[in-house]
């Protein structure tokens, strides 16, 4: 018996051992499901390959109808397909990232043109990284130093001629918002109707009966600033337009309104400011001369921002898509990496108005 069973079981226990390892041996190996390609998706969606990368890659727009897009872009999301960017942006010597150069981080403004233009990136896998260039010069005064190759692009808004030399020698691809269509060195320009929104202002004042007028504009040296004051010379030709200047904030402009208006001969019926920011600055003269707003004088802004609605009375602005702006300039300098044509045209603007505008007083009526 005890021979026997020594037989059958080993005292080292090696057979148990051998009997599991091959159990284990001849067991299936789990099935891994692979990686959708963009052959499945192509199959699944009824298409080419190459169409489901003119899709996937962003550069469908004119050459694939909007019906076909959506068929590629629910086939991928179906089957779980993510493109290898990686593979790719190694391939076309990317990083997907692109600068966005502002004057000022503190302005709403160029927050939310940020917003759009991040927006946009993402929708791309691009990120975006923002520089401050308050006093007009380049990111890093060494043209972009050691950054230029983690970069693929640069937007720059609202920037001065001085500003644009650091950016332009650093070779990059170039995209500019809100600055002059005609400086060189950009491969796409992407503006608002600046001139237009000025247009609005005095045609809103001159039909209230306006004729008399001061001009509150920023001591800043920027295009945007030279369009509107161009534009509001040209549409008053002919009425009495003073022009005072004020470093871009409410008690410089405040201090500037005062003094004009405190000044010697008649006094104007409406201010007309570049930004909404002089605009509160010039309700708070107003209210330190004991003049009512709007009813012994008018005031106008440019930009809509959140302050235009926390005065009182409530600012009449031209509303600046500045989301808009942001977006359209990331799809501009999307389509110059891609090699197509960004999209033109100026965005246009519009006037909202409010309570601090009413017809022009009558001399000699309280």
């Amino acid at each position: 018996m005890c021979a026997d069973r020594e037989s059958r079981w080993p005292r080292s226990g090696t057979g148990r051992t051998e009997a599991r390892v091959d159990a284990r041996a001849t067991s299936p190996e789990p099935v891994v499901p692979a990686r959708p390609t963009s052959r499945d998706v192509a199959r699944a969606a009824g298409v080419s390959q190459a169409t489901v990368s003119l899709v996937l890659g962003g550069k469908w727009r004119g050459r694939v109808s909007e019906r076909t897009a959506g068929l590629v872009r629910d086939a991928a999301r179906r089957l779980g397909y993510r493109p290898n960017l990686a593979a790719r942006d190694l391939r076309l010597g990317r990083t997907r990232t692109v600068l966005l150069v502002v004057p000022a981080l503190t302005t709403e403004f160029f927050a939310r043109v940020y917003t759009g233009a991040a927006a946009e990136a993402a929708e791309h896998g691009f990120g975006v990284v923002l520089y401050p260039s308050p006093d007009g010069v380049g990111p890093a005064r060494d043209p972009f130093g050691s950054a230029r190759t983690a970069l693929d692009g640069v937007i720059a808004s609202s920037m001065a001629v001085g500003a644009l030399a650091a950016i332009q020698e650093s070779g990059l691809p170039l995209v500019m918002l809100d600055s002059d269509p005609d400086q060189p060195g950009a491969a796409a320009h992407v503006n608002l109707d600046i001139a237009d929104g000025m247009r609005q202002v005095t045609g809103h004042l001159l039909a209230l009966g306006h004729r008399a007028f001061l001009h509150l504009a920023p001591a800043v040296d920027s295009w945007t600033f030279d369009v509107r004051a161009t534009a509001l010379r040209s549409a008053l030709r002919g009425a009495e337009v003073r022009t005072v200047t004020a470093p871009l904030s409410v008690d410089a402009a405040r201090q500037a309104v005062e003094e004009a208006l405190g000044g010697p001969g008649p006094r104007p019926t409406a201010v007309i400011c570049d930004d909404d920011i002089l605009a509160a600055g010039a309700c708070k003269a107003a209210r330190r001369l004991e003049l009512r707003v709007p009813e012994d004088l008018s005031v106008t802004g440019f930009d809509d921002l959140a302050l235009a609605t926390a005065i009182e009375p409530e600012l009449t602005t031209v509303a600046l898509p500045a989301e808009q702006i942001g977006q359209r300039g990331m799809a501009a300098l999307l389509a110059v990496l891609d090699g197509r044509p960004a999209e033109g045209g100026d965005l246009p603007v519009n006037l909202l108005v409010r309570g601090s505008t009413a017809p022009a007083p009558v001399p000699g009526c309280d």
